[in-house]
Order: C-alpha cells, then structure tokens, then sequence
C-alpha cells in the first residue's frame, strides 16, 4: 500500500512558476513508477508527465514539454513537477499517481493516487 500525498500548489500569475511535491509513505516507493496528472473543471483528467523508478525515462504531454518538469528523489520517498511558464489553460487540480508497470499515459495503469492539489494561473 502506498499513500501519496501532493502540496506546492496554489495561486500564481501567468508566467510564473510552481514546484508541486508529492510525498509517499511506505518503503516501497522506489519500486513504482510515478505521474502527474490533472483535471480542470468540466474536463476530464489528462497525463501530464511521468518518471520511470530510477529516474532515467521521462514522459511529457505535448502541451508542457520545456515548461514542466518531472523529478523524484527516492531517498525521500518525494517526486516533483516544476512548473514554469504557466499559463492559465494550466489551472486544475493535480495529481501524481504511482504504478508498477511502466505505461505513464495510461491512467488505469496507476494504482495509488494522491488527493490532489489546486493550481490557479490568473492572466
């Protein structure tokens, strides 16, 4: 069992930035591969980005590659989205989910999910 547990987000003006954690509970967190995805009102979620368990592969969705990035730091149990350029389009809330298997943009793929944290970008 894993609990993940997302903070960082918030209220930011377009062009600004963001760096949003999620921290795991459990030994296990270097075993899963981890995600970033996000909703927005009326919208369905969408994959952001995602990191292997080591850290060497990386995925991003179209619509944040250069702007975002995906780290982790196993031994804290901790990944993170850096978040710059934002835009307004990027208001939602988001989440990071972690999987066992390596499929990052495919959200049944991933076995825990966090709560998720509000993002805010005003123009």
């Amino acid at each position: 069992q894993v609990q993940l547990v997302e903070s960082g987000g918030g209220l930011v003006q377009a062009g600004g930035s963001l760096r949003l954690s999620c921290a795991a509970s459990g030994r296990t967190f270097r075993s899963y591969h981890m995600g970033w995805f996000r909703q927005a009102p009326g919208k369905e979620r969408e994959f952001v980005a995602g990191i292997s368990w080591s850290g060497s592969s990386t995925d991003y969705a179209e619509f944040v590659k250069g702007r975002f990035t995906i780290s982790r730091e196993n031994a804290k149990n901790t990944a993170y989205l850096q978040m710059n350029s934002l835009k307004p389009e990027d208001t939602a809330v988001y989440y990071c989910a972690a999987s066992r298997t390596l499929a990052p943009t495919i959200e049944v793929r991933y076995d825990y999910w966090g709560q998720g944290t509000q993002v805010t970008v005003s123009s």
